[in-house]
């Protein structure tokens, strides 16, 4: 859609026009502004004035009620029957009963909700209705303060109560009477002064509690969610799209409080001004169309010497970029527009080549993108004969690096990686290009698969010295796939697509770098039949529960187990779980198998506990798991049928896992441990952020990855990274676990640092679960020795 001249803010018409009109506007705007603030705060002052007068109102109201009240307590102390009944001994039958009679005929004389007679010593004789003896405090605080009425709160219900004494004609006792404070006293307050009112009760301890009030019971029952620990505060609440203007009246001062919110709408004051506001409005819209006009016509008639200029905007339009805009007027405006009509002829040629250009660059670091890649690759495959490789990159940890230090430090360390990439490529001539994300390619003519490896060994040694970026020292790795033409073919898909394959293969491998070989494709290809039959496994009931032992290193009794998963083929016989358990996880099945597992865990926790073996039963989640928002509703719904403590089973997550997304794992494991279920680090150690986290996380259990357990007789930093691990697991109040407990002296030296727990071959391999039983209750520790602990002891000081 062409706007019209005049609407064009970048024209001198629509700079005429939008002056004028602004300019109106704007003391238009002023003047509502105004009014409109000197109509509210007159609105608010009158209500605030109302609302205080309301506040005197009630209270004589109340005083009235207890006027009334007190009268009617003083004419049954004054009648002569109700006296000579209570002269009479209430040992006699049917003294209370007609004591009960006159209390009760007396209280439906006048309304009154509780009529009770106490004696001398203020113990309840005769009441009209059940739990009477409640108000003998509020007689109590009548009779010490000599005050003419109290309000008793009793079972949320508020009740003003009067007592007046009973002679014959020397004091016998008490006539209590009260009125439940209901909506009758604010229905009159809201016939006298128009105002609405809600009781509200703060209960001991407790919440505001709105009882009865003039508004309905919508907004009665949002009321007191507005209301603060500290109680209501006068001023202006918003509710159900109204505004209402407040004050509230304290009844009662201690616990448990009450008191009476007064309230008048805001918006229904203000309704008389909205005609006059809509007055102004009218002559606004009618002086900005007057306004509109003129200054429409008058800009209409400065602007006549511009459409000599169209011809130019024209030319520009059709795409002649070459031709120069000229200006023929002498008038100031006309030549400064046909300068800036020159300037944007000028940009525009420089964009166009720009974007030529920016079809083969990668903006970020200047570097070939992937259609410029694939244009040299295919030169080189079309009109040379020399044989060459192609290397593609995949940074490690990237996303890590852009969701903990942000996306400009993401692109910051892309562009310095592109620099290192690009120191070490032309020495030797090689094609550099960015292809996405943090992948990037590399292209070498002449070159043999010895030369390509060499290549790409130079890289990661290069990679090996972190990069400084401000005050962050930043690691960084990749994966490096190879793949040689015309070896491994000849088109440019076909190249990329095998050297990315190598690439993902050497990053699973975690090897640096991998030629691309046959077997890869063939690996996918088995791996993605293994993935589809696994689907029908846990149908099939193939799925089998391995136990491998926990023992308590210091008192040698079995105190839980690891769940492993193991699966039985009918063809293949156990496949291992590395073959299955990392595609379940890429594909998203683990969620699935970690189900089987914890349900598997979780009856044979019910098993070990009918077999009189107390255990406590490991799981380890995957990231999909943690990162799973209902995964505690799951567990809890797997557990329920089963009545099974959440304290016996122990959930596994390793640092990799949390750090994927540490705010969200965080969540969810929280959730977790507020079940009662534990939680353990599994793999410490071997993570890169770990420390960060761990004061944070809910955890209960910290283990020590097996590689440092297993090294620790023969390497002395990995047995001080042991007792540190030990100390500072214990220090924050976490049980350790040893994995990798392979010999007794392994066993001796962790029992020495003051390891809780180990697990290992040394005390048994992993177990199907049918004979995990039977090999608990005949387990037997080893002798206890603390001589083969002493050599590494004795290094460790």
């Amino acid at each position: 859609m062409r706007w019209p001249a005049w609407l064009n803010p970048h024209r001198l018409q629509g700079r005429i026009v939008g002056l004028f009109l602004a300019l109106l506007v704007g003391v238009q705007l002023v003047s509502f502004t105004a009014i409109h603030t000197g109509i509210t705060h007159n609105a608010e002052a009158s209500l605030a004035s109302e609302l205080q007068t309301g506040e005197r109102v009630l209270h004589r109201l109340l005083e009235q009620r207890a006027g009334k009240l007190r009268n009617a307590a003083e004419l049954l102390a004054q009648d002569y029957g109700f006296r000579t009944t209570i002269g009479l001994s209430l040992a006699e039958a049917g003294t209370v009963d007609t004591i009960k009679d006159a209390l009760a005929n007396q209280g439906e004389r006048i309304g009154a909700s509780v009529v009770a007679y106490f004696d001398r010593q203020q113990h309840l004789v005769a009441a009209t209705r059940d739990g009477a003896d409640a108000f003998g405090a509020a007689l109590q605080r009548l009779v010490d303060s000599q005050e003419g009425a109290a309000l008793v709160v009793q079972d949320r219900h508020v009740y003003q109560v009067v007592a007046v004494q009973v002679r014959t004609p020397a004091p016998v006792g008490w006539v209590l009477m009260g009125f439940e404070l209901g909506r009758e006293v604010l229905d009159d307050l809201k016939a006298l002064s128009e105002l609405d009112g809600v009781v509200l009760l703060q209960p001991h301890g407790q919440p505001w509690l709105g009882l009865v009030g003039t508004v309905d019971a919508g907004l009665a029952a949002a009321l007191p969610h507005r209301v603060g620990p500290q109680g209501p505060s006068d001023g202006v609440v918003a509710l159900d799209g109204e505004r209402l203007r407040t004050r509230f009246v304290p009844l009662l001062a201690s616990e448990p409080r009450l008191g009476v919110l007064l309230m008048r709408s805001l918006d229904v004051a203000l309704a008389p001004y909205h005609e006059l506001q809509l007055a102004l409005l009218g002559l606004t819209v009618l002086g900005v169309a007057v306004f509109a006009l003129v200054s429409v016509l008058i800009a209409r008639g400065i602007g006549g010497p511009i459409t000599a200029l169209s011809g130019a905007a024209r030319r520009l339009e059709a795409g002649d970029y070459d031709t120069p805009v000229t200006a023929t007027s002498r008038l100031d405006e006309v030549h400064k527009l046909a300068m800036a009509l020159e300037s944007m002829r000028e940009g525009i040629r420089r964009r166009d080549a720009l974007v030529n250009k920016l079809a083969y660059v990668d903006p970020l670091t200047l570097l070939p993108n992937r259609a410029r890649f694939a244009e040299v690759l295919q030169a080189h495959l079309t009109h040379g004969a020399a044989p060459g490789a192609v290397l593609m990159l995949d940074l490690d940890r990237f996303k890590h690096v852009n969701d903990v230090l942000g996306q400009d430090v993401g692109d910051r360390l892309l562009q310095a990686v592109a620099e290192r990439l690009r120191a070490l490529c032309e020495p030797v001539q090689a094609v550099l290009a960015r292809l996405s994300g943090d992948e990037f390619a590399i292209l070498l003519a002449h070159t043999d698969g010895r030369l390509a490896s060499e290549a790409a060994l130079a890289i990661l040694k290069d990679f090996e010295e972190p990069l400084q970026l401000d005050n962050e020292t930043i690691d960084i790795g990749a994966g490096i796939g190879i793949a040689l033409f015309p070896e491994h073919g000849q088109d440019v898909n076909v190249l990329l697509g095998r050297a990315e394959l190598a690439m993902y293969a050497a990053k699973a491998r975690q090897c640096g770098s991998l030629i691309y070989h046959p077997q890869l494709d063939a690996g996918s290809q088995e791996s993605l039949s293994l993935l589809s039959e696994l689907r029908r496994a846990v149908e099939n009931d193939e799925l089998r529960l391995y136990l491998q032992p926990k023992i308590d290193l210091h008192r040698g009794r079995v105190v839980g187990a690891e769940a492993l998963v193991r699966w039985e083929h009918p063809v293949r016989g156990l496949v291992p779980p590395m073959q299955f358990i990392p595609f379940a996880e890429q594909t998203g099945f683990i969620r699935l198998l970690s189900a089987w597992m914890l349900s598997g865990a979780a009856r044979f926790s019910q098993q070990a506990r009918e077999a009189g073996l107390d255990l406590r039963l490991s799981v380890n989640l995957s990231t999909r798991d943690l990162m799973d928002q209902e995964l505690p509703a799951k567990i809890e719904a797997l557990l329920s049928p089963l009545q099974v403590p959440a304290e016996s089973l122990c959930l596994e997550i390793t640092e990799s896992t949390i750090m994927d997304d540490p705010e969200r794992a965080l969540s969810t494991l929280e959730h977790l441990h507020a079940m009662g279920l534990k939680l353990s680090i599994d793999d410490f150690g071997t993570g890169y952020s770990s420390l960060a986290y761990l004061k944070r996380l809910p955890v209960d259990e910290l283990k020590i990855d097996r590689s440092f357990i297993m090294a620790m007789e023969r390497d002395l930093d990995d047995a001080r990274i042991v007792r540190s691990t030990i100390e500072l697991a214990h220090n924050l109040g976490l049980t350790v676990v040893a994995e990798g407990l392979e010999t007794l002296k392994a066993w001796a030296v962790l029992a020495r640092l003051g390891c809780d727990e180990g697990q290992g071959y040394f005390v048994s391999k992993p177990m199907p679960q049918e004979q995990f039983i039977a090999w608990a209750r005949a387990w037997q520790p080893p002798e206890p020795s603390t001589i083969t602990a002493e050599s590494v002891m004795a290094k460790l000081g």
